[in-house]
Order: C-alpha cells, then sequence, then structure tokens
C-alpha cells in the first residue's frame, strides 16, 4: 500500500502544481501510516532524488521521450501499470489541465472511487472523506470514497508547499507505452514571467479600462506586485488580451493569495472562477458594481487615478 502522486513534467524544472500535490501527498500517506511516493513521465533535465524535500521517499520515472507530449489516454495506461505494480490505493492529482483529464480516466481503468478540486486533507478517523467545493465555490461538500482504490486531484493553491531535508530514490518503471494517437503540429506557450495558475497575487482588469492601449498601468501594478495578469471575458473575446489570461467560469478558475480586480463588474460566471482567492480587493467606479458584494476590500473611484497612485504608493513601500 502506498500513495503515488502524479507529477507533471515540466522538463526542466517542477511546476508550482506538484509541488503542492508533493507535499498534499507526503502527508495523506502520514495519515495512512504508508509512503509517499511520485511518478513521472518522460525526460527531464532536473534531479529528482530532490524531490524527497517535499516528504516523497521514491520517484517511479518512465524514461520515454514519447510521453513529453500529453497524450491522455497513453498516460492513464502507464500510470495505471504502475498504480498495479505498486500496490498503490490513493492516487493524487492537480485539478489542473492535465489532472483534471487524466484522472477521471484513471477512475473509470482502475474502478477508483474519485474527488476532483479537493480543498484540505482528507479525513481518515473513520473512512476516508474529501472535502471539496462546489456550486461555483458557494459551498463546500464532505465527499465518503468507499472504493479500494481512491484518486484525489488537489485545487491549486488550496495546499501549502511544506519542504524538508529529504531526498528521493528514483527507479526507472519500464512499462508499456503505447504508440500515441495524437500528432502536435505546433506548440505556442503563453508569454509572461508568471503563470496566471501559479501567481500568488493576479492584477485583473476588465472593460473599465476602455481599451488595450490602457493595460499599462495594469502590466505596471502587476510588476511592483510580482503577480500575473488576468481579465474578463469581454476583454479576451475582444482581443485586448490574450485568452489564456481570462479568468472565470469559461476560462481559468484560480485561487491566489491575493486577487485584485480593476474596472470589473462582477458577473457570476467571472466570480466562479475566482471566488476561491484568499483576499479580493474590487476598483470600481460603480458603487453598485456586484463585485464590491464579494470584495474583502473595496475602492470606489476612477482605476485611471487610483491605478497610478496605488503603484506608486507600493514602489515607495518597497523602497
Amino acid at each position: 500500500m502506498s500513495v503515488l502522486i502524479f507529477i507533471d513534467n515540466a522538463g526542466d524544472h517542477i511546476r508550482k502544481a506538484s509541488q503542492e500535490v508533493l507535499s498534499y501527498g507526503a502527508k495523506v500517506a502520514e495519515q495512512l501510516g504508508t509512503t509517499a511516493e511520485g511518478i513521472i513521465l518522460g525526460t527531464v533535465t532536473y534531479d529528482l532524488t530532490t524531490l524527497g524535500k517535499y516528504g516523497v521517499k521514491k520517484i517511479h520515472q518512465v524514461k520515454d521521450e514519447s510521453l513529453n507530449q500529453l497524450d491522455t489516454q497513453v498516460y492513464t495506461k502507464v500510470i495505471a501499470q504502475v498504480a498495479e505494480a505498486t500496490g498503490a490505493q490513493v492516487l493524487i492529482f492537480s485539478n489542473n489541465v492535465d489532472g483534471k483529464a487524466i484522472a477521471p480516466r484513471l477512475s473509470a481503468r482502475l474502478k477508483a472511487g474519485l474527488v476532483s478540486g479537493a480543498v484540505a486533507l482528507p479525513d481518515t478517523t473513520e473512512g476516508f472523506v474529501v472535502r471539496k467545493n462546489v456550486f461555483s465555490g458557494k459551498a463546500f461538500a464532505d465527499i465518503a470514497v468507499n472504493t479500494a482504490i481512491k484518486i484525489v486531484s488537489l485545487s491549486p493553491n488550496a495546499y501549502k508547499i511544506v519542504t524538508g531535508d529529504g531526498t528521493a530514490e528514483v527507479v526507472n518503471f519500464n512499462a508499456t507505452v503505447e504508440t500515441s494517437k495524437i500528432k502536435v503540429t505546433s506548440v505556442t506557450k503563453a508569454s509572461g514571467e508568471i503563470l496566471l495558475t501559479e501567481a500568488e497575487i493576479v492584477v485583473s482588469a476588465g472593460r473599465g479600462l476602455k481599451g488595450p492601449e490602457n493595460w499599462g498601468m495594469v502590466e505596471e501594478l502587476a510588476k511592483v506586485l510580482h503577480a500575473a495578469t488576468a481579465c474578463s471575458r469581454p476583454v479576451a473575446d475582444a482581443h485586448w488580451r490574450p485568452h489564456n489570461e481570462h479568468v472565470g467560469q469559461t476560462g481559468y478558475a484560480i485561487a491566489p493569495n491575493l486577487y485584485i480586480a480593476i474596472g470589473i463588474s462582477g458577473a457570476i460566471q467571472h466570480l466562479a472562477g475566482v471566488n476561491r482567492s484568499k483576499v479580493i480587493v474590487v476598483i470600481n467606479k460603480d458603487p453598485e458594481a456586484p463585485f464590491f458584494k464579494a470584495a474583502d476590500y473595496g475602492i470606489v473611484g476612477d482605476a485611471f487615478e487610483i491605478i497610478p497612485k496605488f503603484t506608486a504608493a507600493i514602489t515607495k513601500m518597497k523602497g
């Protein structure tokens, strides 16, 4: 019996989401009195033994270059082989794009109960009960998983990263890897210093900025805060900003420590993607904007006057 944790392969580094699931999985293993082990598919350029600092004892690597490109059908079959060979009874994923694509397939293949979007450690005092958000983040549901094998996907930024002094043993796993039926013709990577899905602070703006030519002050604020930039759907649809910055029900669902919304009214669809943020700050000249009801802090005023002053104050504070 073990806890098996899926590590997203970024090639030259480990993603923040993987650091979170490794820390989470190690704690789950501690609760169950077993060991935490990782699985990574494809080739990497960093030292996998260093992942032991997150609490895992062993890393199973399937070294096959064809696995450097995600194919959910192929990944599912390979992960199932590792899970069966190691006797894993709990599998942990991040509830990101990859995890959302793989975990349900693996659940069906292994006949395992799945809880997606977990926000806390499972309660193992009487069984295995996992808490998740429901109704677009308006409530919690505690889900009891009674199957022999259990799969949990952790919401990004829902669990703190914990490190120690350990090292992990890296084991090459000889899996049967099928030829992918998917042919990748091109890859376009999102630009920006900080990935939106991994950002601790996000500065977002909407139609209140009146046009793409005014986004400079948003980017400047994000720079001094070391934050990622985001936008509402109408902004992305109007091509003021790229679609990879769109947050909301039909875009990315994020949970940063701080979310600053500038000139966004706060429609329910937008709130559904950001309401797990730890702190929400709203800046809008309309005092009746719905977003103020969800905000921890609100400023009623013209963003074109407030943001430059806000940026200057933060710059001065940082010295």
